[in-house]
C-alpha cells in the first residue's frame, strides 16, 4: 500500500499493521508532508486549537540504577541535587500561577525518597496538591503497595517508560532491571485509578519494527500519554559515543501515533532540542509542550540536563508567546482539568 492508502484507511477507521506503519515511519518529501498535515488536523479535530504546558520539576537526581543511556546513572561522577519539599512546593507555586496546566515531579529512583513506604514522596505531592494544580509524578519503578497512596496523596498521572518493548535491547538499556516489573507499573497504577504515561526512545540501536511494536504496545496500554524523545548521547555514559541520530524519527513516530490513537496526549518535549524544536513537534501533532522549567532554580532536565534551562528560553512566557505566534493558545488550567476528567471517571480505583 501506499501511504496515502494507508492514511485513508486509518481515517476509516481501520487499525494499521505492523507493517504499514514501518512504511508510515519510512515517509519521505510528498508522502511525509501528507503524514504531518493529517496528523495536525487529527490533533486539532480532537484538541482545538488548544496546547496543553506541563512544567517540569526534576527534584532529585540521585538514582540506584546504571541505566547505559542516563546521565544520572549512578556510577556517573557529576555533581548530584536532592530538593527539600519546600523548594519543590515554591517552585511549583510558580507554574501554577503562570498558568501551567500540570506539574510533572521527576526523580532519580532515589532510595531516600522510598523509605517508610514513600512517606516524603507522598508529602511532596500532597504538598503540590494543596496548590490546586494538576500531578503527573515521575518517581521510577515503585512497588504495586505505593500506586494506591500516590493517588490518595493527589497524583492525577503516574509516567514511567519503557523506551523499548523489544526485551533485549531493553535489557543493554536499563541494566539488571526487569521489564515486566517496570512495564506493570502502568497496569498498578491504572487500577489505582492514575491515569498513565508510556514513552519509548528512538537513536538507541532499535530497528524500525521496534519502533512500530512500541508504537502498537503503547496503544495497547491505554495509557492517556504516550510520547517518543530521541536519545541524545551523554557525558560519562556507555552510549556516550553513539552517533546521534536527528529528530526526524521522532517527528514521525508521533504523527503515526496522533494517526493511530487522536484522543492521547502526545508531548513536544523541550528537553531534547529546547524551544527550537518546539514548532516542528507541534507541527508534526504532538499537542501537549512538555519539560517547561523555572529558570534561575537550578533544576535539571533529563535528556539534555542543562539545555535552555538557565538562560530562561525555557520559561513559561517564552513558550507561550511561541504557541500564539503559531495561532494556538495555551489551555487554561480549568480547559486541563475538564479534559483529564472523563478520563479519571473510566478509571476509578479497583476495590
Amino acid at each position: 500500500m501506499e501511504t496515502s492508502d494507508i492514511i485513508d484507511s486509518i481515517r476509516n477507521g481501520n487499525q494499521a499493521t505492523r507493517d504499514e506503519i514501518v512504511k508510515l515511519l519510512s515517509a519521505q518529501g510528498r508522502d511525509r508532508d501528507e503524514l504531518f498535515a493529517e496528523a495536525r488536523e487529527v490533533r486539532d479535530r480532537q484538541f482545538g486549537d488548544r496546547v496543553f504546558a506541563y512544567g517540569f520539576v526534576y527534584f532529585s537526581t540521585y538514582c540506584h540504577n546504571n541505566c547505559t543511556f542516563c546521565y544520572f546513572r549512578k556510577s556517573n561522577s557529576i555533581d548530584r541535587y536532592r530538593k527539600t519539599p519546600e523548594e519543590i512546593i515554591a517552585t511549583a507555586a510558580d507554574l501554577k500561577d503562570a498558568g501551567i496546566d500540570l506539574v510533572d515531579l521527576t526523580m532519580g529512583e532515589d532510595d531516600q525518597m522510598y523509605k517508610d513506604n514513600c512517606a516524603e514522596l507522598l508529602d511532596i505531592i500532597s504538598g503540590v496538591r494543596k496548590l490546586g494544580i494538576s500531578i503527573m509524578v515521575s518517581p521510577g519503578a515503585v512497588g504495586k503497595d505505593a500506586m494506591r497512596p500516590i493517588k490518595e496523596a493527589g497524583a492525577d498521572f503516574f509516567a514511567v517508560y519503557q523506551e523499548t518493548h523489544n526485551r533485549d535491547l531493553y535489557a543493554k538499556l536499563r541494566l539488571n532491571q526487569d521489564y515486566d516489573f517496570r512495564y506493570n507499573q502502568r497496569v498498578w497504577a491504572r487500577e489505582a485509578g492514575l491515569l498513565t504515561e508510556d514513552g519509548m526512545m528512538v537513536g538507541l540501536g532499535e530497528t524500525m519494527e521496534d519502533r512500530a511494536d512500541s508504537i502498537l504496545m503503547m496503544g495497547e496500554e491505554k495509557c492517556e500519554q504516550i510520547r517518543c524523545m530521541t536519545f541524545v548521547p551523554q557525558a560519562g555514559t556507555p552510549l556516550q559515543n553513539l552517533e546521534p541520530m536527528d529528530s526526524e524519527m521522532e517527528l514521525k513516530s508521533i504523527a503515526v501515533m496522533r494517526l493511530l490513537f487522536p484522543d492521547r496526549f502526545i508531548p513536544a518535549t523541550l528537553d531534547v532540542e529546547g524551544v527550537q524544536g518546539m514548532k516542528s513537534r507541534l507541527d508534526a501533532g504532538a499537542s501537549t509542550i512538555t519539560s517547561i522549567i523555572v529558570p534561575h532554580k537550578h533544576f535539571a532536565g533529563v535528556a539534555q540536563p542543562e539545555k535552555d534551562i538557565e538562560s530562561g528560553v525555557r520559561s513559561v512566557q517564552h513558550v507561550y508567546d511561541l504557541v500564539e505566534d503559531m495561532g494556538k493558545k495555551i489551555a487554561t488550567q480549568n480547559e486541563f482539568r475538564h479534559a483529564i476528567e472523563p478520563l479519571e471517571a473510566r478509571i476509578r480505583p479497583k476495590d
